[in-house]
């Protein structure tokens, strides 16, 4: 592996690895959701994609369903729960918690302009 290539994984690696932030949402019981700011490329992807091709619910749905965590870091949802919150779910509250996941995220806000 090559020096450049070893230190641009170590740096994902701190970046995915590191502190996890959180989020309150009072209208879900006073739930703390727990997540960080770093997706896998993989992850970013998909949301990309659906984002793309004109999906912006789907695409937050999923970046809920991605990136929230519990304390823990065990993944608080599930892909079978992205039927319930684009149904049943305060789209108002949802792309309010998305938005402050993504808050920090400028590398996905450059390519979403591209």
């Amino acid at each position: 592996m090559s020096k450049v290539l070893e230190q641009a994984t170590a740096h994902f690696r701190n970046r995915i690895s590191g502190e996890m932030r959180s989020i309150k949402v009072p209208e879900w019981g006073d739930a703390e959701i727990f997540y960080k700011e770093a997706n896998t490329l993989q992850e970013e992807s998909r949301l990309l994609e659906l984002a793309q091709k004109g999906k912006t619910v789907e695409a937050l749905v999923e970046t809920l369903i991605t990136k929230a965590r519990n304390k823990d870091g065990s993944k608080m949802f599930k892909m079978a729960d992205k039927i319930t919150f684009m149904n049943e779910v305060d789209p108002t509250v949802l792309i309010r918690v998305c938005g402050d996941m993504n808050a920090n995220n400028d590398e996905l806000e450059f390519v979403e302009k591209n």
